[in-house]
């Protein structure tokens, strides 16, 4: 960056709009240090990250040209910075685009190419570059805000990776007031980023101090009352009388109802165990253990939320327990009778927690004695908030502020009501704010007077993140409520312990960045060298990725080759050594197989023969022509929600495309799709759903000539009580009645390997082309008034069934009496009086 702007009242850059921007010097010398390498910014709410990053890539747009990317964990965060690039730089409106989920995939494919600036949500850049429909190539400066959340399987990393290695002049930048808890999980982030410096201000640091101030906290405990604890012994009675009955199984030696999630997993090992072992205890441990995790949740609900929210928790138990395939666990729960003696006590309760009266204080005191004007209330719970704002607004203009999925009878926020809601509370329109976490990060929320946690949070990240909302403009208070003698406590010195932690991590940070960057050096130096041991040309990671994949054919076998008459051996069936890779061939044609950025042909309709190189030992290369067509694999939308298209999207010589398929996860070829199960996911389509495995497969196998099952994970006989002989006749059926090919993988890096090699023999080897067509069967009059039945109070298709066959047709079994209903086989008193409730209870939107 050419100048610091030292001494001046405002930033004069190019490309920043003048007297825009306050000249903040700590702000200037942050954006310096980011414009120079992939950098770690960390200074604390309130305080302008988002000014350092704009700096940044003001400079970079002025000097190298491209455009700019910018990721932000939330639609209303990115709609907030969106907001802010347009006020604060001088290009045009159009060319600050915004990428959310709400822009159509075509739409957002055709904004990309024209924009200067996208600022998006993770998860819809993601999806663009799985689906190939965006390139990073031209973007000079990418900045990960929030990026404390850089960990795991956050869509953060794979952008990353995507952006280094696609990139023709990369920059990133990093931003956070909260980097993570430690050293290493700050190593982590910085690691998964590929970030090398770390700049760091404090609220120590002389030129941040006097934009910052003072934040009190304060702890408010609240005793519980007496009936409350009535309700949550009642539950923990309930708790420790299963957990006897664990320990009588050999599995555990626990029987305090405060029995810790980590002992749980304990448990949950040694029954697994025991299911391996076909022990029939296993299976009922199991069930006895998933009533304890309940009736803990349960615990929570009463001690630290409110009654309201457990008489929600328990409706909806009732309602699990109702429905067709319930678990043995959640009928046996509803009607354990202490359970229903809580229950019942909980529904004459006339009141709600002890912290509904003393948050309506606090915000009297707050926006009446002390003339204050805005206030944010966070709880963990949708069911408290809505609550809260319900009580609240008799006093106070009070709205709530959630997420936008729509979860256990609860509607969540479009991005507009998100994007209204947070204006209207800006310009004051109205005073007290309810928010789930989704409000925690970044946003923009001037001159809050008081920030109240309805409960601890366990992190201190999030402590810190919800802090941020107050103190910025004027001095802020912080309260939170705690309840005595509850998870609360242990929540409470959690976070408080964590926060210590942070700021003292925070503050060594800034003094040991050079270390740290010297660490990170190291690491990637280290990387560099695993990959030259790895690999003589290209990139070690490339290299594994070819030869875990077999993806070079090495002369496949008879129906790779179209027919056993082409076959060199005759016989129809290729030798062992057809499969086996040959990583120094391998190597020879991997710069042939290599696909240009952009190129999008669909098809392997080069020239070649295969087969024709087995004799030879190398790599047959049929469908390929000179330029290396990539192998295309097609995967369905909801395929993402696993890591696989995403691990085949970086691969070499592999472009992955994204549809919603009518048929199937992956299209290989077109003969070729492939329905992916995980264990659960397989036992659940043999156990219920809308539709079974086997009208899943029945629709492949209509559409395509090689239908292929995956299915993925272990224990895929001790998963669920069902008897190894149910799985196995399923498994029978799929293979021998449907002509499925049934393959068993055991994580999805297996799941992505063996796609590849599929998507390889079929279009490389065997010549052919992708194509996704077919659709799912139009159900029969059978199937559609079985379909509605099943629906009437989910009781099921085979109970359907069974009441269609009783009464003949839709109408009769609509108009059965309670009685009528009782007549029929397997319809008991719980299912008959659902369905009577469903049919015969007025509508009530």
């Amino acid at each position: 960056m050419a100048t610091t702007d030292a001494g001046g009242e405002h930033v004069e850059r190019p490309l920043v709009t003048p007297e825009f921007l306050e000249n903040r010097r700590y702000q200037t010398e942050l954006a310096e240090t980011a414009s120079g390498d992939h950098t770690l910014v960390c200074l604390p709410t309130g305080l302008g990250k988002t000014t350092v990053s704009l700096l940044v890539t003001a400079e970079r747009l002025h000097a190298v040209g491209g455009k700019a990317l910018m990721l932000a964990p939330t639609k209303p965060l990115v709609q907030q910075h969106a907001e802010f690039y347009r006020e604060a730089l001088e290009i045009d409106d159009e060319d600050v685009v915004v990428f959310t989920g709400e822009v159509r995939p075509d739409d957002r494919a055709a904004l990309w190419d024209d924009a200067r600036i996208v600022i998006a949500t993770p998860q819809v850049v993601e999806n663009d570059l799985v689906g190939n429909r965006i390139s990073l190539a031209d973007v000079t400066h990418c900045t990960f805000d929030e990026c404390h959340r850089a960990t795991g399987d956050y869509a953060y990393n794979y952008i990353a990776d995507r952006y280094h290695a696609d990139a023709e002049d990369p920059l990133v930048t990093g931003m956070s007031a909260s980097p993570g808890d430690d050293e290493e999980a700050i190593l982590e982030v910085c690691e998964n980023l590929g970030l090398s410096e770390v700049a760091v201000m404090t609220e120590n640091d002389a030129d941040v101090a006097e934009y910052t101030h003072d934040t009190s906290v304060d702890w408010n405990r609240i005793e519980l009352p007496e009936v409350v604890v009535e309700i949550r012994d009642a539950i923990n009675e309930v708790i420790e009388d299963r957990l006897d009955q664990l320990r009588e199984l050999g599995v555990t030696n626990k029987s305090s109802a405060d029995i810790s999630e980590r002992e749980i997993q304990q448990i949950q090992g040694q029954l697994r165990d025991l299911m391996n072992n076909d022990q029939s205890e296993g299976y009922q441990g199991m069930s006895f253990l998933a009533e304890v995790r309940k009736l803990r949740t349960a615990v929570t609900y009463v001690e630290t939320q409110s009654v309201e929210s457990l008489r929600r928790y328990f409706e909806r138990l009732k309602e699990a327990a109702r429905s067709s395939g319930a678990s043995k666990a959640d009928q046996r729960l509803v009607s354990e009778p202490k359970v229903r003696e809580a229950m019942r006590k909980a529904s004459d309760y006339d009141d709600l927690h002890p912290k509904f009266r003393q948050t309506r204080m606090l915000l009297a005191e707050t926006l009446g004695i002390e003339n204050g004007e805005r206030v944010i209330v966070f709880t963990e719970s949708r069911d408290t908030a809505e609550t809260l704002v319900d009580f609240l607004s008799d006093h106070f203009t009070t709205q709530k502020f959630v997420g936008q999925s729509d979860t256990d009878g609860s509607e969540g926020m479009s991005q507009s009501q998100q994007q209204e809601t947070l204006d209207r509370f800006r310009d004051g329109e109205f005073e007290v704010l309810v928010s789930t976490s989704v409000a925690e990060e970044g946003l923009d929320v001037p001159e809050v007077d008081l920030v109240l946690f309805y409960e601890p949070v366990p992190t201190a990240i999030r402590a810190i993140q919800r802090k941020g909302r107050t103190g910025r403009q004027a001095e802020g208070r912080v309260v939170v409520l705690l309840a005595e003698d509850t998870r609360d406590e242990a929540y409470f010195w959690k976070a408080r312990n964590d926060q210590k932690r942070m700021k003292r991590e925070l503050n060594e940070l800034k003094s040991v960045a050079g270390e740290l960057e010297a660490r990170l050096d190291q690491t990637g130096l280290d990387e560099y060298e695993d990959a030259e041991g790895t690999a003589s040309s290209g990139t070690g990671e490339e290299e594994t990725a070819t030869g875990q994949s077999g993806s070079t054919g090495n002369g496949r076998g008879s129906e790779a080759n179209k027919s056993a008459d082409e076959n060199d051996d005759g016989d129809g069936q290729a030798g062992l050594d057809a499969f086996a890779d040959d990583p120094s061939e391998a190597a020879e044609v991997d710069g042939d197989a290599t696909q240009s950025d952009g190129e999008d042909t669909g098809t392997a309709g080069g020239e070649g023969t295969a087969g024709t190189a087995a004799d030879k030992g190398t790599v047959a290369t049929a469908g390929r022509d000179d330029e290396g067509d990539p192998v295309e694999i097609v995967a369905d939308q909801r395929e993402l929600d696993s890591n696989i298209a995403r691990d085949l999207s970086t691969r070499d010589g592999i472009e992955t495309r994204l549809e919603t398929l009518a048929v199937g996860d992956y299209v290989l070829s077109d003969r070729v799709v492939v329905e992916r199960k995980t264990v659960a996911d397989f036992m659940d389509t043999l156990t219920g759903g809308d539709r079974s495995m086997f009208e899943q497969v029945g629709d492949a196998t209509r559409n395509y000539g090689r239908p292929v099952v995956v299915i993925e994970g272990e224990d895929l006989f001790g998963a669920r009580n069902v008897h190894h002989k149910a799985i196995q006749g399923a498994l029978a059926s799929l293979a021998v009645d449907f002509g499925a090919s049934v393959l068993r993988t055991s994580d999805e890096d297996e799941t992505a390997d063996l796609l590849e090699v599929i998507a390889e023999r079929e279009q490389e080897v065997a010549d052919r082309e992708v194509s996704v067509h077919g659709e799912k069967q139009s159900k029969t009059l059978p199937e559609q008034q079985e379909y509605v039945v099943a629906s009437i109070a989910e009781v099921g298709p085979v109970t359907a069934r069974t009441l269609l066959e009783a009464f003949g047709s839709v109408e009769a079994v609509m108009t059965a009496d309670k009685d009528d209903l009782l007549g029929v086989s397997g319809i008991g008193d719980v299912t008959a009086d659902r369905i009577r409730e469903v049919i015969a209870s007025d509508y009530d939107p």
